[in-house]
């Protein structure tokens, strides 16, 4: 309790931290969706303690789960493997060209998992209705989706229409009917870049704060887990297998793009929001997605620096603000990627974020050989989404609390960090919270990637950190 005091007297850009009077923000940046929230935060229960009392012993080692079942397209492109806690894909890019591997990945699916379709297409007009303020036509629809399409590269198009193509079975149109269209497939792929839908953070520790000196990045993934918890059923961990260009998506059943992803030579990489603290408007005509092009940098770069430096470059033409937590054995970074739109009003800027750059006026972090990311810009003289928006400003003092009060860590210690919160609570704002998704461990010591998966009842105070296989290992 006495941490918590401190925090909730931290003073972050001339604005007083009150921890009591804030309500939990699930994502980042839509005062529609947190409007939303509100009668799901009315029935959450109030807690004792900020802290949990569930007690857990971790280790630094993973779980491994079994598969039960597996299944596989006839051409051998796509083998899907049905785990405990999520789905482990294959789609083999050296057997076959990306467009034949998403028809096996689309027809797979459908044949063989139809319960997906059932799951995510509510899931994605929920989306929709909250990018639309709840009312949308289809043509609006069809026109935002239509123009990204357009921008994504070639051969990630190819591989998304012909995964539309199977999966929907000649089936168009925006239509919530729980069956999957062509439409609806493409959309999918977008929802960070169309609709907009994460939040987030993200701790990177090494040198003089880990027990071994090695790097162990830590990435929070909060994201709208649906009103029945649809994401948390089609978690997936999907390999896309092409020498060595070879990557490991960590996300849900059916994407092709990044949400977090980590390449051969063991550069992660994953995206947060950056909330519209300046009014952001969304403009889509001209822009592409960075989920896709994300994608592209972890194929093609083999160090967070070279990947980061890509993503900066090519910010001004994404479509909404973000930051992206970048790490391989030697260097962490945030690329603090800020569109045209914004850059050019004077209200932004894109750099490459390091533990080095100086930070926004008032913003304190005290570690050495750490670095925190949140769901704003952090660079001095940037967009500044701290001063008056609790919700980074909190989290972003708790990280720093936290990481301070230990000397070092291992793996053990960062899940005992990250899970040492009451999730069900909503009278104040939690890092584990109740929309964390994906709370993901890379361990550069031994080369480990460790997930806790939400479940379909909800995210749990002290999950299991299930070990993955990534192309790294």
């Amino acid at each position: 309790m006495e941490s918590e005091k401190r925090i909730m007297n931290n003073k972050i850009n001339t604005a007083t931290v009150i921890l009591a009077a804030s309500v939990l923000l699930t994502a980042c940046g839509s005062d529609e969706r947190n409007k939303a929230s509100g009668a799901a935060q009315a029935q959450a229960k109030l807690v004792g303690s900020y802290y949990t009392d569930e007690e857990k012993t971790y280790s630094d080692e993973g779980i491994r789960e079994e598969a039960l079942k597996t299944v596989s397209s006839d051409d051998g492109l796509c083998t899907i493997k049905v785990m405990p806690s999520y789905y482990d894909v294959t789609l083999d890019y050296e057997k076959g060209d990306r467009a034949s591997a998403g028809r096996s990945y689309g027809t797979l699916l459908r044949e063989e998992l139809p319960d997906f379709v059932t799951t995510m297409e509510p899931y994605l007009y929920e989306n929709v209705r909250v990018a639309y303020h709840g009312n949308y036509s289809e043509e609006a629809i069809s026109l935002r989706e239509s123009v990204l399409l357009e921008s994504v590269r070639p051969e990630y198009k190819e591989e998304i229409c012909a995964f539309a193509e199977a999966i929907s079975n000649g089936v168009h149109g925006f239509t919530e009917d729980g069956i999957f269209s062509y439409e609806e497939a493409i959309l999918m792929q977008m929802i960070p870049d169309a609709l907009r839908q994460t939040c987030c953070s993200a701790l990177s520790l090494w040198g003089s704060k880990t027990s071994t000196g090695d790097k162990i990045t830590l990435r929070n993934l909060e994201w709208n887990l649906g009103s029945a918890n649809q994401m948390s059923k089609i978690h997936a961990v999907t390999h896309m297998k092409n020498g060595e260009r070879s990557i490991t998506a960590i996300s849900v059943l059916g994407l092709l793009d990044i949400i977090s992803g980590v390449n051969n030579d063991g550069v992660f990489a994953a995206i947060l929001d950056v909330g519209s603290v300046q009014g952001e408007a969304f403009v889509y005509e001209g822009k592409k997605c960075y989920t896709m092009e994300l994608k592209y940098a972890l194929e093609e770069y083999s160090s967070a620096r070279e990947l980061g430096e890509f993503m900066v470059g090519e910010s001004g033409d994404f479509t909404w603000c973000h930051n992206l937590i970048i790490s391989d054995k030697n260097e962490t970074f945030c690329a603090e990627d800020c569109v045209s739109q914004v850059s050019e009003n004077g209200l932004g800027k894109s750099l490459l974020r390091d533990c080095n750059t100086p930070l926004i006026e008032g913003l304190t972090w005290d570690s050495e050989d750490s670095f925190c990311v949140v769901n704003s810009f952090a660079s001095e003289g940037n967009q500044d989404g701290f001063t008056g928006i609790p919700n980074n400003a909190v989290r972003f003092a708790k990280y720093n609390e936290w990481v301070k009060a230990k000397e070092k860590f291992g793996v053990k210690d960062v899940k005992d960090l990250i899970t040492q919160e009451v999730v069900d609570q909503y009278d104040v704002i939690n890092c584990h919270s109740d929309g964390s998704a994906q709370l993901i461990i890379v361990d550069y010591h031994t080369g480990s990637v460790q997930v806790a998966f939400s479940k379909p009842e909800g995210v749990e105070d002290k999950p299991d950190f299930i070990e993955v296989d990534t192309f790294t290992t």
